[in-house]
């Protein structure tokens, strides 16, 4: 019964923005509005993008649900507002969506990297090692909806590792690399000349047919070379490494695991392919391109996680390190102590 009761407390705060929304829309959509639009429309957009969001805010503001979660209610408030309000009433969205809206965003971008920066300072003085992407995602868990957690942090980390993390990762005794003796970053970077140039004739070409398309391709590969740069870099940035009793495996801010090391069956030095099984992975995004020089499996599954949440279910996973022979030997290591 009491379960029942949490259920519908939670249930309601919800509920009650969703009855607001409905009965704003419907509002807009009755005779009385269209005689009177020119005189409601701010109130109406007020009440979208202000009203609702701040009732919202009053019902969650004492619950776990992140404050943050305001900020997609005025978006639902701005959307409904664009696709129910005649066009001639529209210009309130307009100035909320070209300088309030980006107001925001860079608030919530800015509030997240203090608190990332924070816990970072926080490890350094406790003279305990953080990983950026790790303390990022951390910190928009406790700040973001779930469902926006990974792609949030993901766009964070591409621009962090990309433009703005280029101090030299000088490697701790427990940390190992996988990116210098590997095709990794001749891949990555090779894809990035391939976009440089493409990028200038296929606009030439298509802006005959289609300046705007044209536009919009040379905006879409821009931004897929940044991406790429962002996603190499991060390969020099997040080494492989053993802590508090696990292995946490990283292939950039693409791929991770984490094994407990007394969950590890069996660690074996070697490059020859092995048998697909159901329950085997690759630390790589482009699977048997790449080669590898360790295979490690353990007793139990355990999960790889990609891009964008991804999972991967595993028992055998295959990986490539610099240094295989020095890894093996610092897990049978601390295995034994």
């Amino acid at each position: 019964m009491q379960i029942l009761y949490n259920f519908h407390q939670r249930f309601a705060k919800f509920l009650i923005p969703i009855a607001l929304f409905t009965a704003t829309y419907f509002l807009i959509k009755s005779p009385y509005f269209l005689e009177n639009s020119n005189t409601l429309s701010f109130a109406v957009s007020a009440d979208l993008l202000l009203t609702i969001p701040i009732i919202y805010f009053l019902l969650i503001r004492k619950t776990s649900i992140p404050k943050t979660t305001v900020v997609p209610v005025m978006l639902i408030g701005l959307a409904i507002g664009f696709s129910t309000l005649p066009a001639t009433n529209q210009e309130y969205l307009q100035l909320f969506k070209t300088w309030c809206l980006p107001v925001i965003e860079i608030g919530v971008a800015s509030f997240i990297i203090y608190k990332v920066r924070k816990a970072i300072l926080f490890h350094k003085q406790q003279k305990t090692s953080v990983d950026f992407f790790t303390a990022l995602k951390k910190t928009c868990a406790a700040i973001l909806p779930k469902p926006v957690v990974i792609p949030f942090a993901t766009e964070i980390a591409v621009f962090y590792y990309g433009f703005i993390y280029w101090k030299r990762r000088k490697l701790a005794e427990n940390e190992f690399s996988y990116h210098k003796e590997s095709s990794y970053l001749a891949l990555f970077f090779g894809l990035i000349l391939i976009v440089a140039i493409e990028i200038v004739p296929i606009h030439i070409l298509l802006a005959k047919w289609s300046e705007l398309a044209a536009w919009i391709l040379t905006g879409l590969s821009i931004y897929s070379g940044i991406q790429i740069f962002g996603y190499a870099k991060s390969l020099m940035k997040r080494p492989i490494a053993i802590e508090n009793n696990r292995l946490l495996l990283r292939y950039g801010i693409m791929q991770e695991a984490e094994i407990p090391l007394s969950d590890i069956k069996q660690i074996t030095l070697t490059s020859k392919e092995f048998d697909k099984e159901e329950n085997s992975a690759r630390l790589s995004i482009v699977g048997e391109l790449e080669g590898h020089n360790v295979l490690i499996e353990t007793n139990n599954e355990h999960q790889l996680r990609g891009l964008f949440g991804k999972k991967k279910a595993f028992t055998k996973i295959a990986l490539f390190v610099d240094t295989p022979a020095k890894l093996k030997s610092f897990i049978e290591n601390s295995l034994q102590d």
